[in-house]
């Protein structure tokens, strides 16, 4: 009897044994968060955006997929939208006050907080590439100016001239601004909020989770349309624009960098996870509706969570953003009520 009880025991024992989680993986990314209501917005330009929006979540995910790393399938990601002029990143820039192309990425790896970015580059196609190869090839976190440009070319990066990058419609949209300014006859100040109140932003930024549990984030932008003085805003700056953790998540941010810098958004949101137990979901909200929003910027943010839960938050009226799982189940949205 006993015997049989001890079998009994041990069958049951086994049954019990606690099954192994499947590894999963995820990638989110968007394009810019803003004024964007579907009423100013034609049929034609809505179905480019998302189109452009699915093609470059789909390089991520197939590079994901087959077991590729996040750091991969953020920087080719981030790659496409670079070469897409519907963007605020890469070719489709905005200008400068001078009329001039001042470019910023950065970059984080969620497994060795390593991160690299640069910054008011002129002459790098992907500028993205160029954050990671500071974070890959140099002592440093960032670089700036002719010193990040004179690096990219050292590291066999590809280099185009600044006329590359030149759009007709930034370069309308820059006289747009300065005629509009000069007719107001308005102060430094009251042009700056103006502006920035209404004009769209179209950074780009990409968060991914691989197969091996490795978070990755990337941030892409070419600034503020007449900006002056190289301004910087919050896309290179890591903990600010860009964040990752595998304790955590990764974080890429857009909007108005200034309240971003300020806010040290990123990394407020991983650090709400890891210290108060928060889900990404929740700790974004905290950040962007009651933290950021109070300051008065507006802007939005894209995540993914170690376990693989997406997050796209804004408090704007809308944000071009993306989401696929592991299942290959896609979401392309841009407005906020999606």
């Amino acid at each position: 009897m006993k015997n049989t009880l001890y079998l009994l025991l041990l069958l049951t024992l086994g049954c019990q044994t606690k099954t192994e989680t499947k590894p999963t993986f995820g990638i989110v990314i968007h394009g810019g968060a803003g004024t964007i209501l579907k009423e100013n917005m034609t049929a034609e330009k809505e179905a480019a955006y998302r189109q452009v929006l699915s093609e470059a979540i789909q390089v991520g995910y197939e590079i994901l997929k087959e077991g590729g790393s996040s750091q991969d399938a953020v920087e080719k990601t981030i790659h496409v939208m670079e070469n897409s002029p519907l963007f605020n990143a890469g070719k489709g820039a905005v200008l400068t006050a001078d009329a001039t192309i001042e470019l910023d990425a950065s970059f984080m790896d969620g497994a060795t907080l390593d991160a690299g970015a640069i910054s008011g580059v002129r002459t790098v196609k992907h500028p993205i590439s160029a954050a990671i190869k500071v974070m890959e090839a140099s002592p440093h976190v960032m670089l700036s100016g002719a010193g990040a440009d004179s690096f990219a070319k050292e590291q066999d990066l590809e280099i185009v001239e600044p006329e590359y990058f030149f759009t007709e419609r930034r370069i309308n949209s820059l006289k747009r601004v300065q005629e509009a300014n000069a007719q107001k006859k308005l102060s430094l100040s009251e042009i700056d909020k103006a502006f920035l109140q209404q004009q769209r932003y179209g950074t780009v930024g990409c968060v991914a989770l691989d197969l091996s549990g490795n978070l990755a984030a990337g941030t892409s932008t070419g600034g503020m349309t007449n900006k002056k003085w190289n301004r910087i805003g919050d896309a290179p700056i890591i903990g600010a624009g860009t964040y990752a953790n595998n304790a955590t998540c990764a974080i890429s941010a857009t909007g108005w960098g200034e309240f971003f810098i300020r806010s040290v958004v990123a990394h407020d949101i991983s650090a709400l996870m890891e210290y108060k137990g928060m889900s990404i979901e929740a700790a974004a909200k905290e950040v962007i509706h009651n933290k950021v929003a109070k300051l008065g910027g507006d802007g939005g943010v894209v995540g993914i969570d170690r376990h693989g839960n997406p997050m796209m938050e804004m408090n704007t009226a809308g944000m071009y953003r993306a989401h696929m799982d592991a299942e290959g189940n896609l979401a392309v949205k841009i407005y906020r009520e999606e």
